[in-house]
């Protein structure tokens, strides 16, 4: 997947949320959805157009420093949750399951200026004070605004980073480019980005497909979202002399890096219904659709390993005729230097036709 190379860069670092969503979809939890993101962005686009900042927010990309999942630690874990209060008639009220998490994160978004003919452009070199006045408007902003569904909380010095937002131009030159990004994944270090591994998911695919000829795709994305232990062969296929059998996961070798199942976005239900026709939709002017969620593969990436700041962001897609309203990223590994390629034959080319079924 291509994408547009943005005017500028638009960076809030190490931002503290407090009691963000840890449940992202049905099936998944510990970490908020990218569409919690991208929803995030748009919104934040509004605001800054109600404040005078001509700036038009295409891509999202998320690291994330640290995070706190609220739950019961051991073998079983569950949700700290909420007693609320009684019910008017003093019984007492049900419980709600909430998966709540805390976070710091550091959000990249990629911009570009909303030009119109009689103004000059504002995204040129020179014009750093006007970018940082931008970038402090840009975190007043969000400051009062959900993360996630979590609070957003002041942010604390830390020694050598940069906690204040900040914007900058990205190079049209690719080798400057590429220069400049890897100045800026430096700072986003210690921490991990949420990158998309599709071809992950299909390759599990085609994996499971060599002994089971009807496997799905839910069951290569089952397989993949848990360890899958086994009696490992020896080195050179003899048994242990000592009788002892090694035990692991050959789908997850070391090195294969650390893949999670996501939610990636959305993919319709029903046809949609026209503006104003369901009852107690959040918004009465556009049409409504009824959807599920879709997911698919991600890993988490150290900063440093990524090549370039396509790989880092996420955008979001829509696809009416298959009815598919989805995140893609621009995440491709180097070859020979992925495990988890080596592990499940990963394949190059994902074909949407193919991978959704609405029938």
């Amino acid at each position: 997947m291509s994408q547009p190379q943005p005017q500028a860069l638009l960076v809030l670092p190490h931002l503290r949320i407090q009691n963000a969503n840890a449940i992202a979809s049905p099936l998944t939890h510990g970490f908020p959805s990218i569409t919690a993101f991208t929803g995030l962005m748009w919104a934040l686009e509004r605001k800054l157009a109600l404040a005078g900042v001509a700036l038009r927010l295409h891509a999202v990309g998320v690291v994330c420093h640290h995070h706190q999942e609220q739950v019961t630690h051991g073998y079983v874990r569950s949700f700290n949750l909420t007693r609320n209060p009684v019910d008017k008639d003093g019984s007492t009220a049900a419980i709600v399951e909430e998966g709540r998490m805390h976070l710091q994160i550091t959000l990249v978004v990629a911009v570009s200026e909303k030009n119109t003919p009689d103004t000059a452009s504002v995204l040129v070199q020179g014009n750093q004070a006007q970018w940082a006045e931008w970038a402090r408007i840009a975190g007043e902003t969000l400051a009062g605004m959900r993360v996630a569904g979590g609070s957003v909380l002041p942010s604390r010095a830390v020694p050598g980073k940069r906690v204040r937002p900040w914007m900058d131009i990205v190079p049209d030159d690719p080798v400057e480019a590429a220069s400049l990004f890897r100045a800026w994944r430096r700072q986003w270090l210690p921490g991990f980005a949420l990158v998309g591994r599709d071809d992950l998911l299909m390759g599990r695919l085609q994996q499971l497909r060599a002994t089971h000829a009807q496997a799905t795709l839910l069951d290569a994305w089952l397989h993949a979202s848990r360890f899958n232990h086994q009696a490992l062969p020896s080195a050179d296929g003899m048994p242990a002399i000592d009788g002892q059998v090694a035990w692991g996961d050959p789908f997850r070798p070391k090195g294969s890096g650390w893949i999670v199942p996501i939610p990636v976005g959305y993919a319709a239900l029903t046809a949609l219904h026209p503006a104003g026709s369901v009852r107690n939709a959040r918004d009465a002017t556009v049409p409504v659709r009824f959807v599920e969620s879709v997911y698919s593969l991600g890993e988490w990436v150290s900063p440093h390993r990524l090549q370039s700041l396509q790989q880092l962001l996420w955008q979001a897609e829509t696809d009416e005729t298959l009815g598919l309203y989805r995140c893609r990223n621009g995440y491709r590994p180097l070859p020979g230097q992925d495990g988890a390629n080596a592990a499940t034959g990963a394949a190059s080319d994902w074909d949407d036709e193919e991978a959704y079924d609405y029938t």
